[in-house]
Formats: C-alpha cells, sequence, structure tokens
C-alpha cells in the first residue's frame, strides 16, 4: 500500500538496474543463441508487465480488484487490427484511436463500477469485460471467434518499422520504462497519496473532503490507458487481435502478475511477468500438469509474504 522509497544506492535500486540491463542485452543473447525465440518471448513478457503495470495502479495503490482490465488490452489489440483491416496503418494515428476509445469506454464503465464496493465492483468489471469479449466474437466481418489476422503492422515515423523484432522489443522496453517512471512519480503526488488514503482508510478521507469518485475513477482511466497501450503492442507483437484477449481468464492473470510481484510496488508487475511466464514456458515443456506445480509456488510466494516476491526483497532491505 505504500509506495517505494527512491534511493539510487540501495539494494533494491541495484537489483531493479541489474534487472533493466539483462533486459537491455536480450536481443544480444538471442543473436548469440541463434534463435529469435528468445526474443519475441522476451517482449511478451515486456508487453503484459505494462499491462499489469496499468492494473496495479488500481488494484495495488488503490484497491480496486478488477476483473475486466483485458478489455482495454483487446480493445488496443482490436484498433490496430480494424484499422489495419481498412488500410490505416499509420501507428500514430492508431494508438490516438485506440487511447481516446479507451478513454471513453472506461469513463462509462469507471462511473457504473465505482459505484459498488468490494465483490460488487468486481462483479461489474467481470460483466463489462464479457460483454466486450461477446463482442468481439460477433464481429463476423473481423473474424469472429477465429480472431483477426494483422496484415501490416503499425507504421510509427520516423522510427523503424515494427516488422523487425529488434525494433518492436526497444520499443515495448521504453514504453515499460516510462510507464513505470510515471506510476512511480502518479503514486508519489498528492494524487497518489489520495488514492492510497482511500485504499487504507476511506472514511477518513472523506470526512477529510476528498472526493472519493473523482480520485479513483482518474486512477481507473488512466490504468485503463497504460493496458490499452499494451494492447496495441501486443497487437504488433503478434500480428493477431484475438477475442482471447478480452476474456476474464487474461484478466485473472494479469491480477496473478501484480500480485505475484508485489501489489503496490513499481517493479512488482515486470518481476511478476517475468517470474510467472518463464514458469509456464518451463513448467509446460516439463510435465502436461504443469498448472499442478504452478500453483503452489504462487500460493507459497502468497504465504511469504504479503506483497508478492518484490516485498521479499523490501523485507530483506530492511532487515539488513
Amino acid at each position: 500500500m505504500f509506495p517505494e522509497s527512491l534511493s539510487w544506492r540501495s539494494p533494491r535500486a541495484l537489483l531493479a538496474c541489474t534487472i533493466f540491463l539483462l533486459m537491455l542485452l536480450v536481443p544480444l543473447f538471442a543473436q548469440w543463441a541463434g534463435s529469435s525465440f528468445y526474443l519475441g518471448f522476451a517482449t511478451r513478457i515486456v508487453v503484459f508487465a505494462i499491462a499489469a503495470s496499468g492494473l496495479n495502479l488500481v488494484l495495488g495503490y488503490g484497491g480496486m480488484v478488477s476483473l475486466g482490465h483485458a478489455l482495454y488490452v483487446g480493445l488496443g489489440a482490436y484498433v490496430v487490427g480494424i484499422a489495419a483491416f481498412h488500410g490505416l496503418t499509420n501507428g500514430w494515428a492508431q494508438l490516438a484511436i485506440a487511447l481516446a476509445l479507451a478513454a471513453g469506454v472506461a469513463a462509462v464503465t469507471g462511473l457504473v463500477s465505482l459505484r459498488t464496493r468490494g465483490i460488487g465492483f468486481i462483479m461489474i468489471t467481470l460483466a463489462f469485460g464479457q460483454m466486450f469479449y461477446f463482442l468481439a466474437v460477433s464481429l463476423k466481418q473481423y473474424g469472429g471467434d477465429d480472431g483477426l489476422p494483422l496484415d501490416t503492422r503499425s507504421q510509427l515515423a520516423p522510427l523503424p518499422t515494427l516488422d523487425g523484432k529488434v525494433t518492436l522489443y526497444y520499443l515495448a522496453l521504453a514504453v515499460l520504462f516510462a510507464v513505470m517512471l510515471l506510476v512511480w512519480r502518479a503514486v508519489h503526488s498528492r494524487f497518489g497519496m489520495v488514492l492510497r488514503g482511500f485504499h487504507a482508510n476511506g472514511r477518513r478521507m472523506l470526512a477529510a473532503g476528498h472526493p472519493r469518485l473523482r480520485y479513483q475513477l482518474t486512477a481507473y482511466v488512466l490504468s485503463a490507458l497504460v493496458c490499452t497501450l499494451a494492447g496495441v503492442l501486443q497487437g504488433n507483437l503478434t500480428a493477431f487481435a484475438s477475442p482471447s484477449y478480452l476474456s476474464w481468464q487474461a484478466s485473472g492473470e494479469l491480477i496473478l502478475i501484480v500480485v505475484l510481484g508485489g501489489m503496490g510496488t513499481v517493479m512488482g508487475p515486470l518481476v511478476g511477468a517475468v517470474v510467472l511466464l518463464v514458469l509456464e514456458e518451463a513448467l509446460s515443456g516439463w510435465t502436461q500438469h504443469w498448472m499442478a506445480i504452478l500453483g503452489p509456488l504462487i500460493l507459497l510466494v502468497a504465504l511469504v509474504s504479503r506483497r508478492g516476491i518484490w516485498g521479499v526483497v523490501t523485507q530483506w532491505e530492511k532487515r539488513a
């Protein structure tokens, strides 16, 4: 619930810098290994980390459990796919359309969802997510349940074409770094303090005169925009837009990433995405019953630290 302080000499900061340095070297490792799989897999991790960072803003700092945030990831992917289907390949235009549409959808759904608390909020966000999921399935012109292939990736002039995997990876990594920096700045601002205050003690914040709906709705919309940005990158990564991107299972996976990495921590979503996706890939190649192994491991992390893996690092640093 409390934001991380920034001390560049602390073990956490050094570990975070080490993680980013290793991620910068992924294309070199992929070239040395002679396989583009590692680069594509690393890009997928980064995209999931961006989406999880957006969800973390409302879940980790705002205490709002949303089971519908995959809606915005799918929305971003479908805007790219549908725009390219109609001949619009300008990536900046696609991004503007996706963000504007997501802001409108998030404002409307947020106004409705935030009238409730607890399980009611969870169920309403789930209902909105499933509503858009079935809307995507019903779009027969754009592939329906089979999804929509992307013939041409977004053209983000003057940047190099996104057909190159290295370009897409470094673009996604730059976006992730920018998102994490913005989240850190936001949660340390007055806005972030009020948002965390409502998470800790809503009645006291209301008594102090802070409007709950305004702050929580702003956080919800910002969170949706970050997830939409991840969706735009996801569409370009897979060259495909699928209704499964909007499913409640995809929303649950984002929640799992945030919880596993550490709710209310800036690095948590990245750490959670790395650990979860690497474990999924490794265990699924070892046995078809990999979920029976992954489940107890996640439970163990939840029992050891309420703030996930990055929370363990934080506790170790305080003890040291």
